[in-house]
């Protein structure tokens, strides 16, 4: 007999009991909406903690002296006491194909006083003009203007600004230990205050121009400690890293003491919550096709169960076991086709219009900070490439080993018996 109608037969079954087969094939369905639609907002979360992470201020890579960290030494600039030509650098470092943007920094510790209140803090300098493009920290102006390079003008934090009493158009004192071995303090004017509800930030941070910090710190122009990098996609950045120290070596020689590290090396707390976000979608995904295996198994006993006497006539006449067999594994992958389609036929709209139009639930939840990045009230979600074919492939998987059992119970129905009635 010929065996081939074995599938036409699998596909045919699926319209005895309709409404079986709809109540099934919906549960697949919506387990594969479930995972994908979960995978993509779980992404979101990483990709908007990743983005906030790196791209508020610290950058996707990070230039610095080989001496630098972890201590972060005043005296350990790039190139050591003889500085470096940072227009040169700059260009070496952009030189790279993944970078596309680079900024210089120069940091210090000191205090920002207004007499009544003082506060201890990180003062940055900046390239004003370069720094957007690397970082969106100077985005966060709650109130006030930029500082303008060549003056004496500094932004402050939000909590910096409360403790010490201070806001746009008073003017501070600084005092910080500067590279000359002397103590170099200084009168600033507080252009603007910036507010990023990360507290650490807002409450420990002053930033000035680069050139005006230089001066207070007794630094050189070409004594710089930082440059920070923005890379489009981060996590290419530690390809990235080895792209720019490749141009250092070959625009500067190797005689530069300086080193591009990755987000992935400073950062390592993000590194280890995206991959604990990953292994959880595996997680979902075990989960809700390990419950469906069972819904599956028991639509196709009940379906072979109905056809045994079916099975049995064909049996008689000459069917191989394998054909019945093969029918009832047939059954089930038309089941999981017809799930499949229908899953990705919800599930794309889905994050098409979630990708496009995140819903923004700041009436439910202000913002928070997650491993050191801020998460917005902003329900965003990414395309789960991976996960669309993966938990289609654990959809079929899940029908075919739903069906072994059913199909090895109806290969091994007594033709005589049960068509006797026994």
């Amino acid at each position: 007999m010929d065996e081939r109608p074995g599938w036409r037969i699998g596909w045919r079954n699926l319209g005895r009991n309709r409404r079986r087969t709809w109540i099934t094939a919906s549960g697949l369905a919506l387990g594969y909406v479930a995972v994908v639609v979960m995978s993509g907002l779980a992404g979101g979360l990483v990709a908007e903690m990743v983005d906030n992470g790196t791209g508020i201020l610290t950058g996707q890579l990070q230039v610095h002296s080989a001496e630098y960290l972890p201590d972060r030494s005043l005296y350990a600039t790039i190139g050591g006491r003889d500085g470096v030509d940072v227009e040169s650098l700059l260009r070496a470092v952009t030189s790279a194909p993944e970078v596309a943007a680079a900024t210089p920094r120069v940091f210090g510790a000191g205090l920002v006083s207004t007499g009544s209140a003082t506060a201890a803090g990180v003062l940055m300098g900046v390239d004003i003009d370069r720094e957007p493009g690397v970082s969106r920290i100077l985005t966060t102006l709650r109130e006030g203007e930029l500082p303008r390079t060549g003056r004496n003008e500094i932004l402050i934090g939000s909590e910096m600004a409360r403790q010490v009493a201070a806001g746009a158009g008073d003017t501070v004192v600084l005092v910080a230990p500067a590279g000359d071995g002397s103590l170099g303090n200084d009168l600033f004017v507080v252009s603007g205050v910036f507010e990023t509800t990360l507290t650490d930030l807002d409450l420990a941070w002053a930033i000035a121009p680069i050139d005006a910090l230089q001066t207070l710190l007794a630094l050189p122009t070409g004594r710089i400690h930082e440059v920070a990098v923005r890379v489009e996609d981060p996590w290419a950045a530690p390809h990235a890293a080895e792209s720019v120290n490749a141009a250092l070596t070959e625009t500067l020689g190797g005689d530069l003491d300086a080193e591009a590290r990755a987000w992935t090396e400073f950062r390592p707390e993000m590194v280890d919550y995206a991959r604990l976000t990953e292994s959880m979608q595996w997680v979902l995904l075990v989960v809700i096709f390990g419950m469906a295996i069972f819904g599956v198994a028991n639509t196709l006993l009940m379906s072979s169960f109905e056809r045994r006497k079916e099975f049995a006539l064909l049996l008689a006449l000459g069917a191989r076991p394998r054909m019945i067999a093969g029918s009832v594994l047939a059954e089930a992958v038309s089941l999981a086709t017809l799930s499949l389609l229908a899953g990705v036929a919800i599930a794309v709209p889905i994050l098409v219009w979630w990708h496009r139009a995140p819903p923004d639930v700041s009436w439910l939840y202000g913002g928070f900070t997650m491993s050191g990045g801020l998460m917005r009230p902003i329900l965003r979600v990414e395309y789960p490439w991976s996960m669309l074919g993966l938990t289609g492939l654990s959809l079929f998987f899940t029908a075919t080993v739903a069906a072994v059992l059913p199909a090895i119970r109806s290969a091994r129905i007594p033709p005589a018996d049960t068509l006797s009635g026994r």
